[in-house]
């Protein structure tokens, strides 16, 4: 499910000046570096660079400051999917777990960033 503008609106507060929001993902930490903790952050895809956006405790669709900037080549991917676990990216030190809607805007945004030839997987392949 697509974010509201209203957040996307916030997220660009923190783009540098003349990008563009490509993607907008929610996704929870469960791992910083060597430590265990989650912390809500906002992941957004710029033309430019890759943002991993720091969210507030209570209120996760609110970002309070820049966790990470990344170039925009780098991989999000590839979504480890397993167990009874929800499926998890790695950004940097950050290993982040997503809503399952959300692996395949992981997906789309690395083979569109990327040109891979790679399709996004199917969100509902039992359909």
């Amino acid at each position: 499910m697509p974010l509201p503008e209203a957040v996307r609106e916030r997220c660009r507060r923190f783009l540098r000046p003349g990008d563009r929001i490509r993607y907008v993902f929610p996704a929870m930490s469960l791992s910083i570096g060597r430590s265990a903790g989650t912390a809500p952050f906002l992941v957004v895809v710029g033309e430019a660079e890759v943002l991993v956006l720091g969210c507030g405790v209570f209120r996760r669709n609110n970002p309070k400051s820049v966790w990470a900037r990344h170039p925009a080549t780098v991989r999000l991917g590839p979504v480890e999917t397993g167990g009874s676990l929800k499926p998890t990216i790695r950004l940097g030190e950050l290993v982040l777990e997503l809503d399952e809607e959300y692996a395949a805007v992981v997906t789309a945004a690395d083979a569109e960033r990327l040109n891979t030839d790679q399709l996004p997987a199917d969100p509902f392949p039992d359909l």
